[in-house]
């Protein structure tokens, strides 16, 4: 189970009983660099001084832009993040994120939602 910790215009942040974060985009988003800051600034002030696995589920993402990959590829208090989407170009785009710079913390793309909680939860 999660509670609901934050929503904003494009996001939902919820912080699981067992500590994990989810991070959900709204599908269709533009994440833009702004957006990808105040996502990552929420994900850093729930965990404060704890590193926690986070659950990004990106199904249907809209655009992810160039500032916003370049946000999400600095170091956060994440220990190891999975994205979770659907289709092929839900992989596409994560597979555009992933390679644009070495990733801070280990982070993999999953299309089962079960397996990438098997994974953060490690």
């Amino acid at each position: 189970m999660s509670h609901p910790a934050d929503s904003d215009e494009g996001m939902t942040l919820a912080v699981e009983r067992d500590g994990l974060v989810r991070l959900t985009w709204t599908p269709g988003v533009r994440i833009t660099g702004d957006l990808a800051g105040v996502a990552m600034g929420r994900v850093d002030v729930h965990n404060g001084d704890d590193r926690r696995p986070l659950l990004v589920v990106m199904r249907g993402t809209g655009e992810l832009t160039r500032e916003a990959r370049m946000v999400f590829a600095r170091r956060c208090t994440a220990s190891r993040i999975a994205l979770l989407g659907t289709s092929a170009v839900d992989r596409v785009l994560a597979n555009f994120a992933l390679g644009v710079r070495s990733q801070p913390v280990p982070t993999r793309f999953f299309t089962d939602e079960a397996a990438a909680l098997d994974w953060l939860r490690r």
